[in-house]
């Protein structure tokens, strides 16, 4: 067992993105952003999901837009283009699988 920090760091500087564990086929990844703040369109060759912590950030998938935000998990398929904006101050979880 092994118990993984993942603080939250927007009290103390902007965006911040931060590896959290890598095992196997499985990544996880922190995202903490400010309201406004961005992550360009980009592509995982791996599932995706994202599990927002706090806030509300919109997500442009294969160019249609979804509001992710503690109520919701959103799955992505593996080489789907997705871009990111913060609507509030969010911290994220993305945790990739590769097949």
């Amino acid at each position: 067992m092994e118990l993984i920090a993942a603080p939250y760091h927007l009290n103390d500087k902007a965006k911040n993105i931060q590896p959290i564990l890598s095992v196997e086929k499985t990544k996880i990844i922190n995202i903490q952003l400010q309201p406004g703040e961005t992550v360009p369109e980009h592509a995982v060759d791996a599932d995706v999901a994202i599990i927002a912590r706090s806030g509300k950030v919109n997500f442009t998938v294969e160019g249609k837009t979804v509001e992710v935000s503690p109520q919701q998990v959103l799955y992505m398929a593996p080489l789907e283009k997705h871009s990111l904006a913060a609507v509030e101050a969010s911290d994220l979880m993305v945790v990739q699988t590769k097949r």
